[in-house]
């Protein structure tokens, strides 16, 4: 089997610099600055697509950290008591739990909205 021919694009970027004075910026470890609560403009829906059938309750819109959105995550889930994942800037909670999650993160003052049928 062939190899494919790998392009410059496929690198990265830039390779090499000539110039001493050129520091490279990763702009990968960045993260995103948590907004407050009050800010933070949430989305509860249910979503059984791609899932086997079995509903979960979705949570989008989250705009912060990786460790912050982990932290809700963890919350909602101890509160709900189920399991769930929390991953691209979405929460997953397993089963049903629309209105306790709006519950849930309105005591904690986030601006939330039940959408979806």
């Amino acid at each position: 089997m062939k190899s494919k021919k790998m392009g410059l694009n496929d690198l990265g970027g830039i390779m090499f610099s000539t110039d001493s004075n050129y520091v490279f910026e990763n702009n990968d470890n960045l993260e995103d600055a948590t907004l407050p609560n009050q800010q933070q403009d949430l989305r509860v829906t249910l979503d059984k697509k791609n899932r086997g059938g079995k509903a979960v309750t979705l949570i989008t819109g989250f705009v912060g950290s990786a460790t912050d959105l982990e932290t809700l995550a963890k919350m909602l889930k101890t509160k709900c008591g189920v399991g769930g994942a929390a991953k691209d800037n979405q929460i997953l909670i397993q089963g049903d739990f629309r209105d306790k999650v709006l519950q849930i993160l309105q005591k904690e003052n986030f601006k939330v909205k039940k959408s979806g049928g």
